[in-house]
């Protein structure tokens, strides 16, 4: 272990002291002790690792610590004990275990001042997957839409599909949607289910207002049909989808604002560094005629921050930067130019080295230490509700975050979506899943961890909804909410070029909270992103 610690510090030009290596004695987690060491040297600044560097940096040491897994943890108490970590670190262990946020700012998901909370707490899970979590999974998500669906008044006389008798008229069955086809008549036939039984359910070609709404049914929703039928078969009258509104459009009692952006893909050679160079003047005040900037409050970076390893076929070749660390730290070098006022609020992407499986975790502390070490960076998971901008007598926004994974699936299979082109039009696939109040109803449209509970459900209508991940930038309103999709900040790759892409770049959505005004702006330098692009 000495020796491999030994060579390691030889590679990152650092010379260890003899009192070190006692410190890590019969210790056999050496990528923990790797880490530690980069991380006491990031800290300092210094090339020369003494125990009395440790004793200096105790805090820097307990964050590392507790970003590690709990095996990693119980290996490295006799470390612990020796630099006198081990209370400290107990308390902060069960603090954190209660807390709802992690992150620099986890020991309080609310933050006055600032006025951000974190409403998102998906518990943390390492078991084995079976069939059996994915059932009760989807017997859960049927539930809870369920209840949704029950508040919708239209949906009179509901039975269970094991109730339906004789010929049964002016009933409701709610259902989840486990396969559709077209019969040789050109009618669209479904399979439904509940936890009754299971049931087909026709919707006639004869009724075309009907039959469109049935042609963009996704598998796996979860719906009201209202109708007349027996055992054997269902026959539509009106579907009732579980849908998404707010009655009113909240307006603050002061004048704030909050910027959107994300895709940045740091560390990618197609960066578009000279835009993201004049949107931090801009946030910094430098910009003439910008009386708005001092009352900027919020600025959320929706996934994608940097631009990862190995994403996507001969990635290299578009890389800037070939380590994620270094993507994480160069990047947090450039956020720090910001003015400290502004809260910035992170939720990762695909990109982002943290699992493709939804939620996905805020970004790991491994790779994107620097990022927790910011005192105005809120990291959350993804996707995220958050609440910003409460004051006395006003309840403030609420805001859901979703990079937006799963959007390219709905907008290759559902008819209406293929039409308008949503893949270029972000918004109309946003306006779907709103209606649908999930945000991946399809089995297949992304990779998820099958909780009891399914956090892609949209429990509460946001105020504000807002996705990245198609790089179009694109703002509508949909039943009261707003609907904004974030541009990027990478002219286009050939990969994207192979799938028909049509990015925007450095655009970004800045909401006067207290009018709801929405103004695009706009820092693109056109000569860079054609020097950039393909």
């Amino acid at each position: 272990m000495e020796k491999e610690i030994l060579e390691f510090c030889l590679r990152k030009g650092l010379l260890l002291d003899k009192d070190v290596l006692k410190l890590f004695e019969d210790i056999h987690d050496t990528q923990s002790i790797k880490l530690i060491i980069e991380r006491i040297k990031n800290t300092t600044n210094q090339s020369v690792i003494t125990k009395s560097l440790f004793s200096q940096n105790k805090d820097q040491v307990s964050k590392v610590l507790l970003s590690l897994p709990e095996e990693s943890q119980k290996s490295l108490e006799k470390f612990r004990i020796k630099l006198g970590l081990s209370i400290e670190i107990s308390k902060e262990i069960e603090i954190s275990k209660s807390s709802s946020v992690s992150g620099e700012d986890s020991l309080n998901s609310y933050d006055g001042e600032n006025g951000v909370k974190v409403l998102s707490n998906t518990p943390l899970q390492n078991k084995k997957l079976e069939v059996p979590d994915f059932v009760k999974y989807f017997r859960n998500r049927y539930l809870e839409m369920r209840k949704i669906l029950q508040e919708h008044s239209e949906l009179n006389n509901p039975v269970s599909i094991n109730k339906l008798s004789g010929n049964s008229q002016g009933v409701s069955i709610i259902g989840i949607v486990s396969n559709k086809s077209v019969t040789k008549n050109k009618n669209i036939l479904l399979e439904v289910e509940d936890l009754t039984g299971k049931i087909k359910v026709l919707i006639n070609q004869n009724k075309p207002e009907l039959y469109k709404e049935a042609e963009q049914i996704s598998l796996d929703s979860v719906l009201g049909f209202k109708g007349s039928g027996n055992k054997e078969i269902f026959f539509v009258n009106e579907l009732v989808f579980p849908d998404s509104m707010i009655f009113e459009r909240k307006s603050s009692p002061v004048e704030e604002y909050a910027l959107f952006i994300g895709d940045l893909h740091f560390g990618s050679k197609r960066f578009l560094k000279n835009g993201f160079m004049k949107f931090i003047d801009y946030l910094n005040g430098k910009i003439p005629n910008t009386p708005e900037v001092p009352k900027i409050k919020y600025l959320f970076l929706v996934g994608d921050v940097v631009t990862g390893v190995g994403n996507y076929p001969d990635q290299e070749k578009d890389l800037e930067i070939y380590d994620l660390e270094e993507q994480f730290t160069k990047l947090a070098e450039l956020l720090s130019r910001i003015k400290s006022d502004i809260k910035i609020i992170i939720s990762p992407g695909n990109h982002d080295g943290v699992r493709l499986m939804e939620p996905q975790p805020f970004l790991n502390e491994r790779y994107a230490w620097p990022l927790f070490n910011m005192k105005n960076v809120i990291l959350t998971e993804n996707p995220c509700n958050l609440n910003i901008g409460a004051k006395e007598g006003f309840s403030g926004f609420d805001i859901l975050t979703y990079h937006g994974f799963s959007y390219f699936y709905y907008a290759n299979t559902v008819p209406d979506l293929i039409s308008k082109k949503a893949a270029n039009s972000p918004e109309e696939m946003m306006k779907y899943l709103l209606k649908y109040r999930h945000l991946a109803p399809s089995h297949g449209s992304t990779q998820y961890y099958p909780f009891e509970e399914d956090p892609l459900i949209m429990k509460n209508v946001p105020d504000i909804f807002v996705s990245g991940h198609t790089h179009k930038c694109g703002v509508t309103y949909y039943n009261n909410v707003l609907i904004i999709s974030v541009a990027c900040w990478e002219a286009m790759t050939p990969y994207q070029e192979k799938f028909g892409n049509q990015p925007d770049h450095c655009k970004v959505p800045l909401v006067n909270l207290k009018t709801r005004n929405v103004r695009i702006l706009d820092f693109e330098d056109p000569d860079e992103t054609e020097e950039k692009g393909v």
